[in-house]
């Protein structure tokens, strides 16, 4: 809920992350970046700091993840992070399913960052390739055919239904346009075995079901209840010439609990003064999850793969070298060309034994 009712005391910038003193400027945030905010001007970089327990940041690099699918073509994906509205999974199949599935706990979302192929779907087959989020609602029968060698793909499987979030001001011109979300045409297949295992997730545990026609049969549909699939490089990005705007303004889908985000390549903010790199931030609600799918900033090039996690409440942002380095080589950088797919949690989230660390200090 935002409020007029606003104070501002001691040292500070006449507007928030513009034009600011000597000092590291903080957002401490409600309910993501929709809530109330607090702007604090400090002295020291608030995310220099040791810590010991859970509470603290984390990351991997994908690559050294290795999920069973890797390596076997029955085996299944990797679980990551986890709570009661969402589970994050890594799957790095290199071989086609040699079954189809069908998830009736939750909706599930797939990144491809690496890999191409196709999903065979009861409505029909979706192609993917790098940069698509490929959405396979509650229930849908399909399996995952990945060619030329192995893929890598996040999934966030969400207990509620994924939805596309209400742009307030903007409507049909949403950062994308309904007309390039791929949705798939009925290919009826024909029975070429004598029998197709479907392995059903229900509270959480598999099951199979055996068919003896194939589960691709449908020569038909229609309704607002499918498969679909989308590339960021149609994603219209939102912004603003003279303020760095919260990842709020960037939501792709959300679900109950859960915020799915588009970081991507745009213009430099080219106002005097603006801080072009994202402030520190505490995001006193949500866990954060990163993951980079490539590009640079400021010419260097970002850790491909690398995905990270910040726990709500904890400093987090880009050291401070990047924010000095932003404003000596103001005129050198036009752009930011980074490609970032973030996920917010409400509730906390726990980490999969896989990617313990053991703590610092």
């Amino acid at each position: 809920m935002r409020t007029l009712i606003q104070f501002s005391r001691g040292n500070t910038s006449k507007q928030a992350h513009r034009d600011l003193p000597d000092l590291r400027d903080e957002e401490l945030t409600r309910d993501g970046f929709d809530g109330r905010e607090a702007v604090l001007y400090r002295r020291n970089d608030p995310t220099t700091f040791r810590t010991t327990g859970r509470f603290r940041a984390t990351s991997a690099l994908l690559n050294e993840v290795k999920p069973s699918d890797l390596t076997d073509a029955q085996g299944s994906a990797q679980r990551l992070y986890h709570n009661t509205d969402a589970t994050i999974w890594l799957s790095r199949r290199a071989e086609p399913m040699p079954f189809f599935r069908r998830n009736v706990d939750g909706d599930e979302c797939w990144f491809v960052h690496r890999g191409s192929g196709r999903v065979e779907t009861e409505f029909g087959p979706l192609t993917f390739e790098p940069g698509d989020y490929v959405v396979i609602p509650k229930a849908i029968t399909h399996r995952w055919v990945v060619e030329s060698g192995e893929s890598s793909l996040l999934g966030i499987e969400t207990v509620g239904e994924l939805r596309a979030p209400t742009y307030v001001g903007l409507g049909r011109h949403a950062p994308f346009d309904p007309d390039v979300i791929r949705v798939p045409e009925p290919a009826a297949e024909e029975s070429t075995e004598a029998e197709y295992e479907i392995r059903v997730k229900y509270d959480g545990e598999y099951s199979s079901l055996f068919v003896d026609h194939h589960p691709c049969d449908v020569e038909g549909w229609k309704g607002d209840y499918f498969p679909f699939a989308f590339n960021i490089r149609d994603w219209n990005v939102i912004m603003s010439d003279s303020l760095h705007l919260p990842p709020s303004m960037h939501v792709f889908l959300v679900a109950e609990g859960i915020n799915i985000i588009n970081l991507l390549p745009r213009p430099f903010e080219s106002v005097s003064g603006v801080e072009r790199i994202p402030w520190y931030h505490r995001n006193a609600d949500y866990d954060e999850i990163a993951l980079i799918h490539g590009g640079n900033s400021l010419g260097r090039p970002l850790k491909a793969g690398l995905i990270s996690h910040d726990p709500q409440g904890i400093h987090h942002g880009f050291p401070e070298r990047a924010r000095v380095k932003a404003r000596r080589e103001w005129d050198d950088h036009t752009r930011i060309e980074w490609e970032i797919i973030m996920i917010e949690a409400k509730r906390p989230l726990k980490l999969d034994p896989v990617l313990h660390q053991p703590p610092t200090g």
